[in-house]
């Protein structure tokens, strides 16, 4: 055999030709398999490398502060557009792809990767994504100081802010960017109502170590029922913002929500954040009300059973209150219960003097041709966007509205 490949390479000059490109052929690979093989050592024992991908809650934060980075020394960015009618902003960020940015002294590499044919993620409305960190020397403490100065940063920009959070999967993330806050103002209930429900969740929140002492678990749940348009929702906004908490809001007629994730979700709550579940009357068994896997007595083991969670505030809402069931709202699950209906005379009232400050004069006026009526808040408060900068002709709708009634 020997003699017979010597004899092809000195008689046949083509099958020579060809067997030297074979073995040129081979020695590239080999060396391309080496230099990869080094490339990956090297990279492994000189480079230290971190990536979050957009389902981890830190991408945004990490997407916020590339923006920053990148305007300061970056070319390639994404131009992210928001229209609001006729007019609109623009913002940039890092566009798809290999940065380089130079923070406290060292280079980053940064590399964000997008799948294009991935699906939208519905919490963010982008696509599925990874940011690739990578900088030289084995340096885990310098990767650790980014991140916190990208939380910080987040952080600053969320002060002031109402923040709204939804579940998605096993674990809370934010929906949409943070909201302004409102006022406990803005929010006027009858009497004295408002003022008594900020108490006492301020006094449950002063009781930390008393609840401890007797061994009592640290929750507490409230109940605002009554017609739609009262101001149940607006309310627990204006709470959360006076004290500075988010809110997390849970679906409970979510297909895909079962009794282990609902226990789940309740003990990975955010810190100093408000559990909001609106309509809670959908957790009956109602015909009309679809179900997915979550059943009523899950609801009452994740509300105060024994893996439940603690230090929790718990607000419920429904416009349906004769359909709960009393289990549901016992003391330990509810604590307080508070009916919210139609507008009084002294609240319609308050209302006009907010919206018309400078006509206090019409406001008595304004309370008594509503009265008959039976308006809701938020009814009144349409009334008068409808007519923001003219009290009279406010009057005078409301006036005819009533005689035609």
């Amino acid at each position: 055999m020997s003699d017979l490949i010597a004899s092809l390479l000195h008689d046949n000059p083509y099958f020579s030709a060809g067997f030297g490109l074979l073995g040129v052929g081979a020695g590239f690979a080999a060396l391309r398999r080496g230099v990869s093989q080094a490339l990956y050592l090297v990279q492994r024992r000189y480079l230290t490398t971190v990536e979050v991908t957009s389902k981890d809650p830190a991408y945004g934060w990490m997407v916020q502060w590339l923006t920053k980075q990148a305007l300061l020394s970056g070319s390639h960015f994404t131009l992210n557009a928001k229209i609001a009618r006729t007019t609109g902003t623009t913002s940039l960020s890092p566009a798809p792809g290999v940065h380089y940015l130079r923070w406290q002294g060292a280079w980053i590499k940064v590399n964000r990767e997008r799948e294009k044919s991935a699906l939208m993620d519905i919490t963010t409305g982008i696509p599925f994504e990874t940011i690739t960190l990578s900088t030289i020397g084995r340096r885990p403490e310098f990767i650790t100081s980014l991140l916190a100065e990208a939380q910080a940063q987040a952080a600053k920009q969320e002060l002031g802010k109402l923040v709204i959070y939804t579940s998605w999967a096993a674990e809370w993330r934010p929906f949409g960017n943070p909201r302004r806050k409102r006022t406990l103002d803005s929010v006027i209930f009858e009497g004295r109502v408002r003022e008594a429900l900020v108490s006492d969740v301020r006094e449950f929140l002063d009781s930390g170590q008393w609840y401890l002492d007797r061994g009592i678990p640290y929750r507490r749940g409230y109940l605002l029922h009554g017609p739609p348009g009262g101001g149940k929702s607006s309310f627990i906004q204006a709470l959360a913002s006076e004290l500075d908490y988010s809110i997390c809001l849970l679906n409970l007629s979510e297909v895909a929500l079962s009794d282990d994730r609902l226990n789940h979700l309740l003990n990975v709550l955010p810190e100093r954040s408000i559990l909001l579940l609106e309509d809670i009357d959908s957790a009956m068994n109602c015909p009309d009300r679809p179900h997915g896997k979550l059943t009523f007595s899950g609801l009452l083991n994740a509300l105060d059973g024994v893996a439940s969670s603690e230090e929790r505030i718990i607000f419920m809402t429904t416009n349906h209150y004769d359909r709960l069931d009393p289990a549901l709202i016992r003391p330990g699950r509810v604590d307080v219960q508070e009916y919210i209906g139609r507008a009084t005379q002294d609240q319609v009232q308050r209302m006009f003097s907010r919206f018309y400050p400078n006509h206090p004069h019409l406001a008595a006026r304004f309370a008594e041709a509503v009265a008959p009526l039976q308006r809701s808040p938020a009814e009144i408060q349409g009334h008068f966007i409808q007519f923001k900068n003219s009290p009279l002709d406010a009057l005078s709708a409301i006036q005819s509205a009533e005689r035609k009634e």
